[in-house]
């Protein structure tokens, strides 16, 4: 990419060289490549392993050289290309570029301040995997991604359940660009590199580690009546057979889709937070009929649920059954009276979540989003103009450069190596004194943000070291179920305060934290950061040197008519069209399942703006402020089909409840012992399957023949035998995993390390967690280097337990502090048990 030396972009002078196939690999260079870096592709002579219009999204900003590494001359060229290197990515199973002769360990031997970044499918020490043939469905299958996939479709008996998501593509991509650009800040400090590595199926746990937590004896009160009735349908050994249409009556009222004169659902998301079902209630002229009829609010719904006064409290999910349907019953008669457009103005400039279903396609073309950046155009030398996802992570100050990316472009040797050559590498000496612990050590982050995406992304940096503080009210907004279920993991490595902002010394505390920190996270729109005092101005009067990172619902580089909507993952699945595509019709959207699918990855997302926010305060002397939406993480979620040019196909990509996979080689088969196998083959494959005992006959059969004989061939065995002739073959081909059972074979009692030696699965368990539950919950494992120390995080303290230890060191008295309690300025606690009975 060529950019002027005037770029405020944060890597600018960051030299990359991207051996990346498929999505995770290219899609790090792309997110480097926005953020200004200059990225060299290498591809083999015959081009991209992946023929995908989607290429030409990850290799925008890109130069591309055909090179073989397996002639003598193409090995030279590439080494001469990686000599010029500050990062160099790769995406291939472990062992495989050193055996091409690009051995980045050697290289790093010889250039200390180089950084690595491998992204394998299985971790290099997962003796049983790291051979394996890890396309996205097999790492996917073998991660428990499509068992389970969410409470709808275990009781509709749809499991396993396909989706096309690169799930595990893309939470690899984010972490691995954030890791590597920790690196790359941490090297300016201290002169040295790094050798990471970030296996796919290890980040998409990550992903998925609100979903694999397990705590015992859960409270009666946070089982929703989808999971109560998966129970009383196990215990009775009865079917799973519910239809769409009985499961959406199982569906808390604050929590669903409701059909609109258009003909177009609306998803309504608004439970947990004190003020949004009350709001909802009001723009749907209900609230008045309803607390006539008894609807109440609990004052202090952290009370045990037998102290209440009332059976149900607006504002707290989940609804009991009988409120559930007298309120549901109302709002679907009201929303079939007005259009989903109008209720989507009507609740975003309410300061209500909720946002009607779209298609993909017309998200694509969206006016806020082609207005915000969110989409852009970019003249590709194959596909004429496309419609393109913008920049997924940017930095506020040099945002509109992001908006004009430079299509990629094929290059000969010498015009690569002149455009590395071009910046050069300037670095600290190396100070060994200074080689500091964790690539953040000694980088203190106040942490602002509440729900998953925000507190997700601190907690993710504290496993490098940085201390977080976490300030929350002095009274909750939101309900235990979304405050302390959620903080099991996104509260780890923190200490908690609570204080009111708004009050005189509460103020006074905000403002003393913010003096004595680096780092400032908030999900939050812009019009609430400026009525904080959070906006560019105020911080410099505060701390001039403090780096602001913003996370929020429906931003792009630039502000539009949706900008400040807020909004939680759910909405962004319903806008940007992921809940259609599950669900395969507009009269049956369906989440995509997992807890914070988009909430998670943008947190890495976070995480990564504020890595690039650092690094350019090291390398320029820049304060910038870090941003990323959950809408911008959605293209990176659907990169294989998130783009339009003139002559594209159909939309076409697998939807809906039925399907089992692409086609007859790459899908589920049932097996002989019940167990669901993914296969995952191509037609270039099919010779191999002449070598698999039972399965003989497949090359030779009519395309049309194939369905039918493999499904009937893989009745005759058990699922592991099937996976061992299969993979003899070097046919790539997976059991379909759960949580569950991956959790109970992962799993150790909690020993102060991160799980980085484990493998690609590891979970600890706390018996004497916090909270006084025996806890299991999955190690902040997926990153690995070999010179920054990643930490074992310390459990979720209980929210308020630190107050008074941090007032202590920003100085305040004892005295003081008691007043300050006595005046709810500040709290040590929102209720007397850690997780309200």
């Amino acid at each position: 990419m060529h950019h002027t030396i005037s770029s405020k972009l944060p890597l600018i002078g960051v030299k990359v060289i991207d051996f990346g196939q498929y999505i995770a690999g290219p899609a790090v260079g792309m997110l480097l490549g926005d953020l200004g870096a200059s990225i060299v592709k290498i591809d083999p002579p015959s081009g991209p392993a992946w023929v995908s219009p989607a290429n030409a999204t990850l290799n925008r900003n890109k130069v591309i050289i055909n090179l073989d590494l397996k002639s003598d001359e193409g090995l030279k060229k590439a080494k001469a290309l990686c000599a010029e290197a500050d990062i160099i990515i790769e995406n291939s199973r472990p062992g495989k570029m050193s055996e091409l002769g690009i051995d980045l360990e050697a290289m790093r031997i010889e250039r200390p301040e180089l950084i690595t970044l491998s992204i394998p499918g299985f971790a290099s020490n997962d003796e049983k995997r790291r051979e394996l043939r890890a396309y996205e469905s097999i790492v996917a299958a073998s991660s428990g991604v499509f068992t389970d996939m969410g409470l709808n479709r275990v009781l509709m008996g749809l499991n396993p359940s396909f989706s096309p998501l690169p799930l595990a593509s893309a939470y690899a991509s984010q972490i691995a660009a954030s890791a590597a650009v920790l690196a790359l800040q941490s090297r300016q400090v201290t002169g040295l590199g790094d050798q990471i590595e970030v296996p796919l199926a290890a980040a998409v746990m990550e992903g998925l580690c609100y979903n694999s937590l397990q705590v015992s004896d859960m409270p009666e009160r946070y089982l929703t009546q989808r999971e109560i009735e998966i129970e009383r349908r196990r215990v009775e050994g009865l079917p799973m057979n519910i239809g769409f249409d009985d499961l959406q009556e199982l569906l808390d009222p604050f929590y669903r889709s409701y059909m609109c004169k258009d003909g177009r659902m609306f998803y309504v998301v608004c439970p947990s937070h004190k003020y949004h079902a009350k709001r909802c209630l009001e723009a749907l002229g209900l609230y008045d009929e309803l607390t006539a009829k008894g609807l109440e609010s609990e004052e202090d719904t952290y009370k045990p649920y037998a102290e209440w006064s009332t059976d149900a409290s607006l504002g707290v999910y989940p609804m009991p059954k009988h409120w559930a349907d007298k309120i549901a019953k109302r709002m679907k008669a009201i929303f079939i009276t007005r259009t989903s457009h109008e209720w989507k103005k009507i609740f975003g400039r309410g300061g209500i979540p909720g946002a009607p279903q779209r298609w993909l396609q017309e998200w694509i073309h969206d006016e806020y989003a082609e207005h915000s950046g969110l989409m852009i155009e970019v003249e590709d030398p194959e596909y004429g103009l496309m419609t393109q996802p913008g920049a997924v992570v940017w930095l506020e100050e040099s945002g509109e450069e992001t908006l004009t990316p430079t299509p990629r472009r094929w290059v000969d040797f010498d015009e690569a190596l002149s455009i590395l050559k071009e910046h050069k590498t300037e670095l600290p000496k190396v100070d060994e004194q200074i080689v500091s612990e964790g690539w953040l050590s000694g980088v203190r982050i106040l942490d602002l943000c509440n729900v998953i995406a925000g507190p997700h992304s601190t907690s993710y940096l504290a496993r490098f070291g940085a201390e977080v503080i976490k300030l929350d009210p002095a009274q909750p907004l939101y309900d235990s179920w979304n405050t302390v279920i959620y903080g099991f993991s996104q509260m780890r490595g923190k200490r908690s305060l609570l204080a009111n902002m708004k009050s005189y010394h509460g103020r006074q505390v905000l403002d003393d934290l913010i003096k004595s920190v680096d780092v400032i996270v908030w999900n939050a729109p812009d019009n609430q950061i400026k009525a904080m005092g959070l906006d560019v101005d105020s911080l410099r009067a505060l701390n001039p040197n403090v780096i602001f990172s913003k996370l929020d619902c429906f931003s792009g580089v630039k502000p539009g008519a949706r900008t400040d909507y807020v909004g939680y993952d759910d909405l962004v699945q319903a806008s940007t069209g992921i809940m259609l595509r599950f669900g395969g019709a507009m009269d049956r959207p369906e989440e995509h399942a997992h807890v914070g699918t988009i909430d998670v990855m943008c947190g890495f997302g976070g995480a990564l703006s504020i890595a690039a926010a650092l690094y350019q305060k090291y390398r320029f002397g820049r304060i910038g402020r870090g941003r990323t939406s959950l809408v911008s993480n959605s293209s990176l979620l659907q990169i294989p089909f998130a783009y339009d040019f003139k002559n594209r196909g159909l939309f076409d990509e697998p939807s809906g409840p039925n399907v089992t996979g692409y086609d007859e080689l790459h899908r589920f088969y049932s097996t002989a012992s019940g167990v669901y196998i993914l296969l995952n083959a191509y037609e270039r494959d099919l010779f191999r399957f002449a070598n698999v005992e039972g399965l003989e006959e497949l090359p030779d059969l009519p395309a049309m023949k194939r369905a039918g004989y493999l499904a009937s061939a893989f009745q005759s065995k058990p699922a592991n035998e099937w996976v061992e002739r299969l993979k003899t073959a070097d046919i790539a081909v997976t059991i379909c995993e759960n949580l569950d059972a991956l959790r109970a074979q992962n799993s150790r009692m909690a020993d102060g390390l991160p799980g980085t030696d484990k493998g690609s699965y590891s979970f600890s368990i706390y018996p004497d967690h916090p909270s006084g539950h025996e806890v299991v919950q999955l190690d902040p494992y997926a990153v690995r280097s070999v010179r920054g120390k990643v930490f074992a995080l310390n459990p979720s303290e209980k929210y308020g337990a630190s107050t008074r230890n941090i007032l202590e060191e920003l100085g305040y008295s004892d005295d003081l502090i008691e007043s300050m309690i006595l005046s709810d300025e500040i709290s040590e606690s929102w209720s007397n048990e850690y997780l309200p009975t």
